[in-house]
Formats: structure tokens, sequence, C-alpha cells
């Protein structure tokens, strides 16, 4: 059975670009074109979620991640696919 891709939301606000979101992105984006993500997930940069004291915010599925990271955006990709299986 096909999975449909997981949607993740990079904001891309001031003070998330301040805080390291364009690296985020960029190394989302090389993770994203390797197994085991390739065609599992749509990167989708956003404007401002107007949480900037959080910076920087990324959303997976359902799950907002504060002051993330790549690493913990994976995890939470991780544990999404998980859940679909």
């Amino acid at each position: 059975m096909k999975h449909s891709r997981q949607l993740v939301f990079i904001c891309t606000g001031s003070d998330c670009k301040k805080a390291g979101s364009k690296l985020i992105k960029k190394d989302l984006k090389i993770a994203s074109k390797q197994n085991p993500w390739k065609g599992c997930c749509k990167l989708i940069q956003t404007k401002c979620l107007d949480m900037c004291k959080s910076a920087p915010v990324a959303i997976v599925e359902d799950h907002f991640l504060k002051k993330t990271s790549t690493e913990k955006i994976l995890d939470q990709m991780k544990k999404a696919l998980k859940d679909q299986g």
C-alpha cells in the first residue's frame, strides 16, 4: 500500500531565518532526496508562523516543533512514518 507524502512546513520568517531555518531547510532538502526519505515528504516553505520566540519552528504532520533542528524534524518524520505503517 502506497503512503501519502508527509507535509513538512518550515517557517522562514525573519526570526526563524536568524535562528537557522534556512540551513535546516537546506539540510532537509538534501535528506529528502536520499533513502529512506526519498519520495516520502514534501517540504513547504512558509512565511512567519507567528511563533517567533520559539524560532526556528517547523510543522511535521500535525506536530509543532519549537526551537527545532534538522535532527528533531527527521525524528518526528520517522515517528510519523511508523504511525502510518
